[in-house]
């Protein structure tokens, strides 16, 4: 389940309106921004030079985390606070086997997961670690896969100065035609202008908002554990609430 983020949308229309914006005050046209083999030279490059890096699973985790950007899964942590009070209540009642009643009923794979571990008898400490283990190693799976487009963020700048090379040679090429030059340069400058641009208000922000996701969800499975377990150990509801007050805080 997801949710649209408006924000990021908008932050994205926001930087680029104003590098636009900035463009024509300076009386330039939004044409001269435009260039097909400066795009290609830089896109295609970092992406080529990121997927060189990347074993083929993390690169194809990167691409399906892309749309979290603006539809990122919905962690409603008050919510599931609240149910984990409500599990508590009905294990104080009925036992930890009442807890059968309602695990067909989760939809988090982690929260019925913990709960099939409390539901089977297993000792307190040993869900613990089951759902921590569970929860580093999704969380070090999709950081690695945030950390490709990371990558596409560092190797852009460097292909827009590529870019402007090659730019640069086919000016140098044209020397005897004079009014050519001028227009030339402009142009091979243009593949800079994507490197940098394209890195530092598309790829490196989309990256870090996907590690927020990720680190947001971390929190999410920390508050279902802890909650988990002090079920597991026998805690009154009141306790299990407290614990996991602090959790549910912005």
């Amino acid at each position: 389940m997801s949710r649209f983020d408006a924000l990021s949308l908008t932050g994205i229309v926001v930087a680029i309106g104003a590098v636009v914006l900035g463009q024509r005050l300076e009386g330039g046209s939004l044409g001269a921004l435009l260039n097909g083999p400066a795009i290609l030279i830089v896109v295609g490059g970092s992406i080529g030079a990121t997927m060189l890096q990347s074993p083929l699973p993390v690169f194809l985790r990167a691409l399906a985390m892309l749309p979290w950007v603006v539809h990122p899964p919905q962690v409603e942590l008050a919510r599931q606070a609240r149910e984990i009070v409500r599990w508590s209540q009905l294990a104080r009642r009925e036992g930890l086997l009442g807890l059968e009643k309602v695990v067909g009923q989760v939809s988090d794979r982690y929260a019925r997961k913990g709960l099939q571990l409390v539901i089977d008898g297993n000792d307190p400490l040993v869900i613990r670690e089951t759902l921590e283990l569970d929860c580093l190693a999704r969380e070090r799976r999709d950081l690695g896969a945030a950390r490709v487009i990371d990558g596409i963020g560092g190797y852009a700048p460097t292909l827009g100065i590529l870019g402007a090379v090659i730019g640069l040679i086919q000016v140098m090429n044209n020397l005897a035609d004079p009014a050519r030059l001028g227009e030339g340069i402009a142009v091979a400058f243009v593949a800079t202008v994507y490197g940098v641009g394209l890195a530092n208000l598309v790829f490196i922000p989309v990256a870090n908002k996907i590690k927020a996701v990720v680190r947001e969800q971390s929190r999410f499975e920390e508050l279902v554990a802890v909650g988990i377990v002090a079920i597991a150990q026998g805690d009154s509801p009141h306790v299990v609430e407290a614990r996991l007050q602090g959790l549910t805080r912005v």
